[in-house]
């Protein structure tokens, strides 16, 4: 219809630019327009009769156009447009073979949607484009590569690469005329879409993008695992979180199951509805297991009807570490609950609590040391001593016990080391004990009242929302069973209010007596490169009192919130990837951070990273320098084969060594095709929008011969297409009269 009334496709308008080939200037095409308006102006008021001044201005405005219209055509309006020279110009076609193409999304016609691709060039798109222009085929999967016919492909390749293929495709345009590219595709791009220099190197060759593309928008029968955060590292068999984000199609309201695995092994299982928002969240807690790295598989168990059951399940690594992390725990007086913290330890294989408690004024008694010269001369004052240690509580003592550069050197345990300190209530702590303007306020999550807030009255704690779901807290792998199992715990006393959490703090337990308004109870956040939380009671150890002796809620609440302390504690050389989990992609920057015994960055070390691989073999890995950021080293390695990676990473200083981390890592083949299998329709049309191109569907993917020929790229010449013809003008030209006519006659005035 469209090139019915304009005689053009519409990329013709849309890419072409209006001239007008009359002779004459187009100041005299205005100066007529207006002298015609005016005349019609002169005539009507001569002639006006019966007719109203609005009246008269319609009939003047119908005239004055119809003028105009006619002028317009007389002038001999064209549309300039660059257009591809027959027969001298190439086009690429590539048709995507990854294994997303290999769907069927239709079951009533059985055809996988590369079988449509092949039929959408076979039935005449390749002939009619072959009558005006040499093609050249390819498949697209990791990259392109040349085929000779559009029959029997296979979806079998494991990647979508679209912004390789075009960079491969670019490359031989410097070799032959290109005149554009066409895309056959569901636009399921493994490497996040095409990056903004292979999108620059296509536009400086003006080379269009035309794509097609097949598969629905999402399917109607579907569940789909988004993303599952677990925490890169764990304490042997901590509890960990594992936070799942998934969205579901046709599902509403029905159950299913979220599991957790190992080598196929089930090691946690929750039941959850799906509620009717496609996005939805939820969160497993599992036992990370011993020392080791550990691949753990984590999704949602296949429901009966699933259009695609490969997108359920995720694969996460954890590097669970074996090192014991050492607590130092200054109490400023004996009391119970020192008794039964250390208590509740005392079996914990990766916990080791340093103690010191001050038994009279001038008297220290130290639990824990590995040698009688530890801590004798009281709480560290020097930093690298007090960094020696990976976690620091702090109890019942005044601030004034600490030095000003102790007192910094507790801030900077957090900040700088990158350690967690905890603060306990007591007579002398917290804003009773006059730290209320001090470096150690400033760190924690809760704000100190200004009044001494100690109190011995019993309370009850309760866990708040954030608290329900913190691993913590979690005493039984239920969140309904946990909840009620916290709810009947025994009150506490022996508790400071506090208040109000700062910014960036999480509260997960609230205390309160009965008929009295609440205070937080515990606090957590993250501070500087560590983390802070207070715990505002000393009186947990009646959980352990009041309750059966074979209860173990005490000693799992107390392993369970060191453990969070410590865990992420940094060495001295800590080594990260951006990406784990490397799915059909075997490049990994590693990057390590290199420190000395007060934490303060290490320039000039030598950095080297062995990876063990999955045949068995290893590689080094040279890590240089970053020229941007002082005490960090990088370096590249290709992970070539599917499985898992350990790389450990050692620096030395003038021959001594510094430190050494364990990283890992996992190539994935064949994995990233099972999600977002969907047609993503947006990056298509945008990719064709930004280089001129066109988007279509598999039904109008003809309008792509009369429509690929606009082009500035390959060989091409501007010509310029008569319109003062096209039959919308005259049927303008008729309508304009007849609307006149029709008021006249409407008017009584014909």
């Amino acid at each position: 219809m469209f090139e019915l009334l304009f005689k053009y496709p519409p990329a013709i308008f849309s890419k072409g630019k209006l001239v007008l080939l009359a002779p004459w200037p187009f100041w005299v095409l205005i100066l007529l327009a207006v002298a015609g308006a005016c005349g019609v102006a002169w005539f009507l008021r001569e002639k006006r009769g019966s007719l109203t001044t609005p009246r008269l201005i319609a009939v003047g405005i119908a005239q004055s156009a119809m003028i105009a219209l006619i002028l317009f055509m007389l002038w001999h309006p064209a549309i300039s447009v660059a257009r591809l020279r027959p027969q001298q110009n190439v086009i690429a076609v590539l048709v995507d073979n990854s294994r997303s193409m290999g769907l069927v999304d239709n079951a009533s016609d059985g055809k996988t949607r590369l079988k449509s691709a092949e039929d959408v060039l076979n039935n005449d798109l390749l002939t009619d484009l072959s009558k005006k222009f040499q093609i050249r085929l390819y498949t697209m999967g990791h990259d392109a590569a040349r085929v000779d016919q559009a029959k029997s492909l296979t979806a079998d390749d494991n990647a979508t690469r679209i912004g390789d293929s075009l960079k491969h495709i670019a490359a031989e345009a410097s070799t032959m005329p290109l005149g554009a590219v066409v895309l056959l595709t569901d636009g399921g791009d493994n490497t996040g879409g095409v990056d903004r220099e292979t999108l620059a190197q296509v536009r400086q060759l003006h080379l269009p993008i035309h794509t097609i593309g097949f598969g629905p928008d999402h399917f109607a029968k579907d569940v789909e695992i988004v993303d599952a955060d677990v925490p890169a590292r764990a304490l042997a068999n901590s509890r960990v979180s594992a936070h799942i984000n998934f969205r579901q199609h046709g599902y509403e309201g029905q159950k299913v199951s979220v599991m957790v695995r190992e080598n196929g092994h089930p090691l946690a299982k929750q039941e959850i509805t799906l509620k009717p928002e496609a996005d939805q969240s939820e969160t497993v807690m599992f036992n990370a297991g011993p020392a080791g790295a550990h691949s753990f598989q984590i999704g949602i168990d296949p429901i009966p009807g699933e259009q695609n059951a490969q997108n359920n399940v995720v694969v996460r690594l954890i590097n669970v570490t074996q090192k014991k992390q050492r607590i130092l725990y200054f109490e400023g007086e004996p009391k119970w609950e020192y008794k039964f913290i250390r208590r509740a330890l005392e079996d914990d294989p990766a916990i080791d609590v340093v103690s010191m408690v001050r038994t009279t004024e001038n008297k220290m008694y130290r639990q824990g040391i590995d040698n009688p010269k530890e801590l004798e001369g009281g709480f560290p004052d020097k930093p690298e001593q007090l960094f020696a240690y990976d976690g620091l509580i702090i109890g019942s003592e005044e601030a004034s016990y600490f030095s000003p550069a102790q007192q910094n050197a507790i801030r900077d345990f957090a900040d700088r080391r990158g350690g967690g300190v905890m603060f306990l209530a007591g007579r002398f702590s917290l804003s009773d004990g006059g730290y209320a303007n001090t470096p150690m306020a400033e760190m924690m999550p809760l704000r100190l009242t200004p009044e001494k807030s100690f109190t011995r009255n019993f309370a009850t704690a309760t866990l708040t929302e954030a608290g329900k779901a913190s691993p913590i807290l979690r005493l039984e792998d239920n969140a309904d069973a946990n909840d009620a199992r916290w709810k009947k715990m025994p009150q506490i006393a022996n508790y400071a209010v506090m208040g109000a959490p700062k910014p960036g703090a999480v509260v997960l337990m609230n205390v309160g007596e009965n008929g009295k308004r609440t205070t937080p109870l515990l606090a957590i956040e993250n501070y500087g490169h560590g983390r802070t939380a207070v715990l505002a009671t000393s009186g947990t150890w009646r959980w352990q009192m009041l309750q059966d002796h074979t209860d173990m809620t005490h000693e799992a609440f107390w392993q369970q919130l060191l453990r969070w302390l410590v865990t992420e504690t940094p060495g001295q050389v800590t080594a990260t990837t951006q990406h784990q989990m490397l799915n059909d992609d075997g490049q990994v920057h590693l990057r390590t951070v290199v420190r000395d015994k007060t934490y303060q960055t290490v320039a000039g070390a030598n950095v080297e990273a062995t990876i063990s691989r999955p045949d068995g073999k290893s590689e080094v890995v040279t890590m240089k320098p970053d020229p941007l950021e002082p005490g960090a080293y990088t370096g590249d390695y290709s992970a070539d084969k599917a499985g898992a990676y350990v790389a450990e990473v050692v620096a030395h200083d003038d021959k001594l060594e510094v430190g050494r981390d364990t990283l890992t890592f996992r190539r994935e083949d064949g994995v990233a095709e099972n999600f977002n299998a969907a047609q993503n329709k947006e990056l298509l049309t945008r990719l064709a929008a930004d280089t001129g191109g066109n988007y279509y569907t598999a039904d109008n993917a003809k309008k792509l011969v009369d429509e690929i020929a606009v082009s500035e790229a390959g060989i091409s010449g501007h010509d310029s297409l008569d319109i003062w013809d096209m039959p919308v003008l005259f049927l303008l030209l008729i309508l304009i009269r007849a609307a006149e006519w029709l008021l006249r006659r409407k008017w009584g005035v014909v």
